[in-house]
């Protein structure tokens, strides 16, 4: 996995984030998957919760009931992250360059491993 970070960062606040990486790849991530796997410890915590109880009541912020979720804006964190502002107001969560190759919804993922299937978000869009 590498850290190097990306050769280009193309935010559609409405849609998602699209990274070129420094060995060509390419990765897209609609804005609600970014928010869902946010790598915030409130966001950790509460799909922690979720795996244990499904029936975890989530809190306002999840719900986002003030209409579609977009990104206000993201600004980058030293050489190696990048954080981004929600329209639910949620801004704590820093991406590592690292974190986001590991949650790339087009990269394949172990049958059988720990943590989260990102690949099956139904809101993410193919790369352009």
């Amino acid at each position: 996995m590498s850290t190097t970070p990306p050769r280009k960062l193309d935010l559609k606040k409405d849609r998602g984030l699209t990274i070129e990486w420094a060995d060509g790849a390419t990765s897209y991530y609609s804005i609600a998957l970014l928010r869902r796997l946010s790598p915030s410890a409130e966001a950790r915590q509460l799909r922690e919760e979720l795996k244990k109880n499904p029936l975890t009541v989530l809190p306002a912020s999840a719900s986002n009931a003030g209409g579609a979720l977009t990104a206000e804006g993201a600004e980058l964190v030293g050489n190696y992250a990048l954080r981004i502002r929600f329209s639910d107001g949620h801004d704590t969560g820093i991406y590592t360059w690292e974190y986001l190759r590991s949650i790339d919804p087009q990269s394949p993922k172990p049958e059988d491993g720990p943590g989260e299937q990102p690949g099956t978000d139904p809101g993410a869009a193919p790369s352009d």
